[in-house]
């Protein structure tokens, strides 16, 4: 069973992993993602200041995707153990 810090890593890695696959890094101002697994309990929450502009991609579905990616490579983590 992964420990409660390779859950939380594996989880905000995949997170800014979509965060940085969807803009350059220099195109986001801030961006927070604050993890916490307590109690076989997973929390993922994503804040992305990233441009609002027509041409990239929207920041709410963009942080949507990064919560959803740190779900999914927490169900992976589990899954090979």
């Amino acid at each position: 069973m992964p420990s409660d810090e390779e859950v939380v890593r594996a989880a905000s890695d995949a997170a800014e992993d979509v965060i940085f696959s969807r803009y350059k890094q220099s195109a986001v101002r801030d961006f927070d993602v604050a993890v916490t697994f307590e109690g076989g309990v997973l929390d993922v929450d994503v804040y992305l200041n990233a441009p609002d502009d027509p041409d990239d991609p929207d920041p709410e579905r963009v942080a949507e995707d990064a919560a959803l990616a740190a779900q999914g490579a927490v169900d992976e983590l589990f899954e090979e153990e």
